[in-house]
C-alpha cells in the first residue's frame, strides 16, 4: 500500500478558493500592528468625503509568516516592475493617501 505524500513536500499544494473570497476586497490603506507573537494586518477601504474608513479584512500572521510574506511581496513587486516599469508612489499626508490615486482637487 503506497502512502500519499504530503502535497507541500511533493512541491504541490491543492488550494481551493470559495467564490465569495475569489471576488476579493478593495483596499487603499493598510494598518499593521504587532506583538511578540503575531502581526495583525488590517486592510482598509477609505473613500473620499467619508468620515469613516472601514476594515475590510484582517489577517493575523506569525512573525515567521510575516517575514515570508514580505519577501514574497518584494519579489513580486520586482517582477511587476521589470515587466511594467516602476510603480509611482502617490502623495501622502501623515501616511494617509490624499488623492486616492487620482488628481488632487483644487479650490
Amino acid at each position: 500500500m503506497s502512502q500519499n505524500p504530503n502535497p507541500e513536500q511533493a512541491g504541490h499544494l491543492n488550494v481551493e478558493i470559495p467564490e465569495d473570497v475569489a471576488e476579493g476586497q478593495y483596499s487603499n490603506l493598510v494598518f499593521i500592528t504587532h506583538s511578540n507573537a503575531e502581526f495583525v494586518v488590517d486592510f482598509i477601504k477609505m473613500m473620499p468625503g467619508m468620515p469613516k474608513a472601514r476594515v475590510k479584512s484582517r489577517i493575523i500572521l506569525t512573525p515567521q509568516h510575516a517575514k515570508r510574506f514580505v519577501r514574497a511581496l518584494t519579489e513580486n513587486i520586482g517582477q511587476y516592475e521589470a515587466t511594467f516599469g516602476p510603480i509611482q508612489e502617490i502623495e501622502t499626508v501623515h501616511g494617509i493617501p490624499m488623492n486616492f490615486g487620482g488628481e488632487v482637487g483644487q479650490a
